[in-house]
């Protein structure tokens, strides 16, 4: 029993190894595979290269069938069923460019499979191409066969056929050879030659050039034939008559065309011969061409002709340069040359585009008027023996005059002080100069260039009348100037000389009264007063008040009241302080009466007090005086 599910256990383990297979017919395992190129790697076209691929199998007693698949850039390219356990050989004869790629080898033994590493061939050199003509010498337009030829090469080919150096036409083909039908439409000798390319995914690999063969063409008997009626001396408005036919028709032609062009403008087209007529014009290309197209055969003639002008483009221009709104101006249209041999000056009229600009004709292209209260396009038109020529637009932009300007004073104005004052007007063309005065006498000047910008005067004044006499002049043109209004601003005079006043006076305070704290300063109100005590960051009091000075009252002093005291100033242009001043609360009137009172009753009381001890001590003296004497007495008799 132990020994049967030993040997189970055996096969159940060779079945689930890697590369093992176990069922009734066979035991095998497939050990490894590789893929090796002979001779080398990388060759030379023509070298024999052999793939070699060796399976690892091991295997019981019995043949197993193995199927061998090569692949070259994972496209199957050679497949093998074996018996043997000998290499599989997969031989590439003369090996070509077409050969090079990535190869890999596949083993596949009863469903169980292994594929190689892949290996890259590289195989080099191409053969030369091989051009070939079924002609040598043709006609202009015929029609000659060109075969190139890669000898011995297989794969994808690109064929390219080139004339001289520039590539005329390309062909892909899967062979090694391609045809192409190449015409000429252009007498001379042509050479032609060829060149491929092998095209293997993702390279490719271009051979050098082929033979060059040359080709004779031979120009066509057919012509195109281009006339132009007159010949010299063509004048703008003069008649021009235009041919163009064909010259030794030929009927082998079984359609031809003709085409008649100035420049890039086609004027006519037929089959024989075309007619045109136009009049002649400075401005019109010189340059005609009659094209003969028959199949792939062209002819073409061009000629150039020089047409002169009978007058010259006109220019209009303005008196003066500049111009404002309703101001006088005069238009000038003109043509620099004409041709006074076939027009005279009087022939030439000139008239202003559009008609109602409502300007007067002065004279031969000149016009006068007022000018508009907006911008005006004016074009003029100058016209003689039907030619019409229309000069370039001309805008008149009539300018604005400057408008009385404002004089102000930006943000505030403190006596002794730099500020600004700004002039502005609310119309004018730029640029407009502005001119700061005082009195009538000019300080500074500002030019204004850009819509933007401000004129602005920086300067400072010593008495607040001052102010009043400044004013500002606004110029945009060379004419009288307008002048501001005099400057209305107030004028902040900073404060000076704080002073703290104390009621009652300082040696008469006393409890219970009632003290006013005076703050007083010289400057410009509104002013905001603060009453400060010495030790308090926190102002006692603040208000402000259109006078120099206010108070701050304190009802029933009490002697907690009594310390050192300030009153602080603001207005716009500065602050200021006070001096210190120290306030002692002395004690109420009742309270010295009634201490007064107390000290003389406590006098009165001592005063008493000593007299009765004084009497006290007076009457035991004389007691004892008494005494003395009778024991004095008594002695004496007892003696």
């Amino acid at each position: 029993m132990g020994l049967l599910l030993l040997l189970t256990s055996t096969l159940l383990s060779s079945y689930f190894l890697p590369g093992s297979v176990v069922n009734a017919q066979s035991l095998f395992s497939i050990r490894d595979i590789t893929l090796s190129i002979e001779p080398r790697n990388d060759v030379t076209r023509d070298t024999n290269v052999t793939l070699r691929c060796k399976a690892t199998v091991n295997f019981g007693s019995e043949a197993l069938s193995r199927v061998y698949t090569i692949y070259k850039d994972s496209n199957t390219v050679y497949t093998k069923t074996s018996s043997t356990s000998e290499d599989l050989l997969y031989p590439l004869s003369e090996a070509r460019v077409s050969n090079t790629g990535k190869y890999t080898c596949k083993i596949n033994i009863e469903g169980k499979q292994i594929t190689s590493r892949a290996k890259k061939l590289t195989v080099t050199g191409l053969s030369k191409p091989v051009l070939h003509l079924n002609k040598g010498v043709v006609t202009e337009g015929e029609e000659i066969t060109a075969k190139c030829t890669a000898p011995g090469e297989t794969g994808s080919f690109y064929f390219y056929f080139y004339e001289d150096s520039t590539d005329i036409l390309d062909k892909q083909v899967n062979s090694n050879q391609a045809e192409a039908k190449l015409h000429f439409s252009s007498a001379g000798i042509h050479r032609i030659h060829c060149a491929y390319t092998v095209l293997i995914t993702p390279d490719s690999f271009k051979s050098e050039e082929s033979n060059t063969v040359t080709v004779s063409v031979k120009e066509h008997p057919v012509n195109a034939v281009l006339e132009i009626l007159p010949q010299s001396k063509i004048y703008e408005g003069d008649q021009l008559f235009i041919s163009c036919s064909v010259r030794n028709a030929l009927h082998t032609f079984k359609s031809s065309h003709l085409y008649l062009s100035r420049g890039n403008q086609l004027l006519s087209r037929g089959d024989t011969k075309v007619n045109h007529s136009s009049v002649a014009l400075a401005k019109d290309p010189g340059e005609f061409e009659c094209r003969l197209e028959m199949g792939d055969v062209v002819k073409f003639d061009t000629k150039t002709i020089s047409v002169t002008e009978l007058f010259a483009v006109p220019t209009l221009t303005m008196s003066p340069a500049e111009v404002f709104q309703r101001e006088y101006m005069t238009l000038t249209c003109k043509s620099e040359s004409s041709a006074s041999e076939k027009l005279d000056r009087e022939e030439l009229t000139y008239t202003l585009d559009p008609p109602g600009s409502r300007l007067i004709s002065k004279g031969t292209g000149i016009f006068s008027g007022s000018a508009f209260l907006y911008d005006f396009n004016y074009t003029c038109v100058a016209q003689a023996k039907g030619i019409v020529k229309h000069s370039e637009t001309l805008t008149v932009r009539p300018k604005v005059p400057v408008s009385t300007p404002k004089i102000s004073v930006v943000g505030s104005a403190v006596l002794g002080q730099p500020f600004q004052i700004l002039c502005q007007s609310d119309n004018g063309s730029l640029p407009i100069n502005y001119t700061l005065l005082k009195g009538f006498d000019q300080l500074s000047t500002t030019i204004v260039k850009q819509p933007f910008q401000h004129a602005l005067f920086t300067l400072s004044i010593n008495k607040p009348d001052e102010i009043s006499k400044f004013m500002c002049e606004a110029k945009n043109r060379n004419k009288e100037a307008p002048l501001s209004k005099r400057l209305n601003a107030t004028v902040i005079v900073p404060l000076t000389h704080p002073i703290l006043t104390v009621i009652p006076d300082l040696p008469d305070i006393s409890e219970g009264d009632d003290l006013f704290l005076i703050c007083g300063v010289k400057g410009s109100p509104p002013v905001t007063f603060k009453w400060y005590r010495v030790g308090n960051e926190q102002p006692l009091y603040t208000t402000t008040s259109n006078k120099n000075n206010t108070d701050y009252q304190v009802h029933s002093l009490s002697k907690e009241h009594s310390g050192v005291y300030y009153c602080e100033a603001v207005n716009h242009a500065n602050n200021v302080s006070s001096d210190h001043v120290t306030i002692e609360v002395r004690l109420a009137l009742w309270k010295k009466v009634l201490i007064g009172g107390f000290c003389l009753l406590a006098v009165s009381v001592l005063v008493v007090v000593c007299v009765l001890c004084f009497r006290s001590k007076r009457g035991k003296s004389t007691e004892a005086a008494a005494e003395l004497s009778v024991l004095r007495a008594l002695n004496q008799m007892t003696l």
